[in-house]
């Protein structure tokens, strides 16, 4: 059976590191708290789970704290969290069993890591994450935001999921944004990923056209990851989209198709633009698509669910109820329902589709869209 050093840097976390702690301390061998300048009551908290607590200077650059943070574990393997990071009962039952089952020359294992869910308990956005990994192989932390660890050798890529339960707060968002401007100021040429992240900051901000402007230099600069490319031109849809700039919406959802296989998300955007201009068949085509695209395995990108599963059902029951083809349309949502039980839209199709059915002749307002 392997062992495992829990990794963790923190900042004023007393709020929440007890709830993270309280899903995994039995499942490691060694807690390492790696402590950024709480002011709070950060340190009694860790304190009652026997951690080993050190102390870490900041310096604007969340790679080197991790770095320093994994620099004192001592176990077979490193499992790395956040402190708003829980593990569900479910997920700590699988865990125990891969500490049992993991073959010792395996590198690293991902998990899925979920960032939020709907009201019906439908993940809503998710990705991939190197999770574990084998302390020998001296994997680094890459990146002072949206930081990365970058791994090789023998991947296994687990159904093991991480649930995220904190929100970011406005401060930390903009402290995001003011360490990039503050790499810019000093001249510090940013990666392709960096330039990426730092447009994501500020469309997240609302600097739309400055966001485009990077997202243009990071998909022109052509050394992007390709679901990072792919994203960038979704986003790029988004700015647009919010300047009111239709046509540079639609030829930036296009660009993505140029990457790799269409993405359920793009399928969904182009099934809008043809919904809205009524041409249905259009709309249906790329609905369907949304639904059937796959990801590859051990895709690491982010994932909203969302777009494979409910909203292109809803959208497919407005499709076929426009061109009258009722039944189908009652199909769809019905399948709509499946992911979101209770939506009052889809109920109220339901009813709507109860009725045309039994009476072709009258005359409504329709289904109701996303």
């Amino acid at each position: 059976m392997i062992t495992i050093s829990l990794c963790m840097i923190v900042k004023n976390e007393q709020s929440v590191i007890g709830r993270c702690l309280d899903t995994v301390a039995d499942l490691v061998d060694e807690l390492i708290i790696v402590d950024t300048g709480s002011t709070d009551d950060t340190a009694s908290v860790v304190k009652q789970f026997g951690a080993q607590e050190y102390s870490y200077a900041w310096n604007d650059d969340f790679a080197a704290a991790r770095n320093y943070a994994f620099q004192q574990a001592s176990k077979d393997y490193i499992l790395w969290l956040d402190a708003d990071d829980v593990i569900e009962q479910a997920e700590r039952e699988k865990l125990r069993d891969l500490k049992h089952t993991l073959d010792p020359e395996v590198d690293a294992v991902s998990m899925l890591y979920l960032l939020s869910k709907d009201e019906f308990d439908n993940v809503t956005f998710s990705l991939r994450r190197n999770r574990l990994v084998r302390r020998t192989r001296n994997f680094r932390w890459i990146g002072a935001v949206h930081e990365y660890m970058e791994v090789g050798g023998r991947i296994v890529h687990s159904d093991i999921a991480v649930t995220h339960l904190g929100a970011i707060t406005d401060k930390a968002a903009d402290r995001n944004l003011r360490i990039y401007k503050r790499l810019l100021e000093v001249g510090k040429e940013l990666s392709p990923r960096d330039m990426y992240y730092y447009a994501n900051e500020l469309k997240d901000h609302g600097f739309h056209r400055q966001a485009i402007m990077h997202y243009e230099s990071f998909l022109n600069g052509g050394k992007g990851w390709v679901e990072d490319n792919i994203s960038a031109c979704c986003k790029l849809a988004d700015c647009y989209h919010a300047l009111g700039d239709r046509r540079s919406e639609l030829e930036s959802v296009l660009r993505s198709l140029q990457y790799d296989l269409p993405r359920s998300e793009s399928c969904c955007r182009l099934g809008y633009y043809f919904l809205e201009q009524k041409n249905y068949h259009a709309a249906i085509t790329w609905y369907t698509l949304a639904i059937e695209s796959r990801l590859p395995d051990g895709h690491l990108g982010f994932v909203n669910p969302t777009f494979a599963t409910w909203l292109p059902h809803l959208q497919l029951s407005v499709c076929y109820d426009r061109i009258g083809q009722y039944e189908r349309a009652r199909l769809y949502n019905e399948r709509a329902l499946a992911y979101r039980p209770g939506d009052p839209r889809m109920l109220q199709n339901r009813a709507y589709f109860q009725s045309k059915l039994e009476n072709p002749t009258l005359v409504s307002a329709g289904a109701t869209t996303s």
